[in-house]
């Protein structure tokens, strides 16, 4: 008789941990609090930010991550703080870049081909110490940038967003856009300038 060939032996499966529950997730929050709103305060040195981007992050784990375990919230969070704490940093950037960059411009002494962010240079932290009056006339020009750019032709918002908001240089968004740099500098040549028009009809200037 032949040899019997051994009984497979059962596999052993790791127990899967349980998904945080609501009370869990309150909890989390109720106790991490009060110590992520003082690394943001840390971060972004303003209450009202700080608590808004704890606020944030809150809701970005409740939104992605609630169905996972407990024990891996903590890391979770703080994996999401800091990228919204990134974030703010991102936006404050763009944001004052947009008002520099079109209040910098002149009617078409340079080229389709020319990119305004070449030779742009903006000051760092240059709207950190804006008077409230200043921050008010700041948000409304921002206000009209965002709506004229939904007026754009496609190709010329996507540059510029991609140029302005990404933060892409030009050869990333000639990639992204699967086109030459050429016409990526013509586009946000283009797209700036009539941003710049726009404001300027609208007897706003910067």
């Amino acid at each position: 008789m032949g040899q019997q060939p051994a009984p497979d032996r059962p596999r052993i499966q790791k127990k899967a941990e349980p998904l945080a529950t609501i009370q869990e997730i309150s909890k989390f929050f109720a106790d991490t609090e009060r110590r992520a709103y003082k690394q943001a305060l840390f971060a972004v040195r303003n209450e009202d930010v700080a608590l808004d981007v704890v606020q944030d992050a809150m809701l970005k784990l409740t939104e992605k991550y609630a169905a996972r375990p407990a024990p891996e919230l903590p890391l979770l969070f703080q994996r999401i703080l800091q990228n919204t704490i990134r974030d703010h940093f991102r936006r404050q950037k763009v944001r004052s870049l947009w008002t520099t960059l079109v209040s910098a411009l002149t009617p078409s002494h340079e080229g389709d081909d020319h990119d305004p962010l070449e030779t742009l240079e903006v000051k760092a932290g240059s709207n950190a110490r804006e008077e409230p009056a200043d921050q008010a006339e700041r948000a409304q020009v921002l206000a009209i940038i965002e709506e004229a750019l939904k007026k754009l032709p496609a190709r010329q918002r996507q540059a510029f967003l991609l140029r302005y908001w990404e933060d892409m240089d030009v050869a990333e968004t000639a990639a992204a856009m699967g086109c030459s740099e050429g016409s990526v500098k013509t586009h946000c040549s283009r797209a700036v300038h009539a941003l710049a028009e726009l404001l300027r009809a609208k007897g706003v200037t910067l």
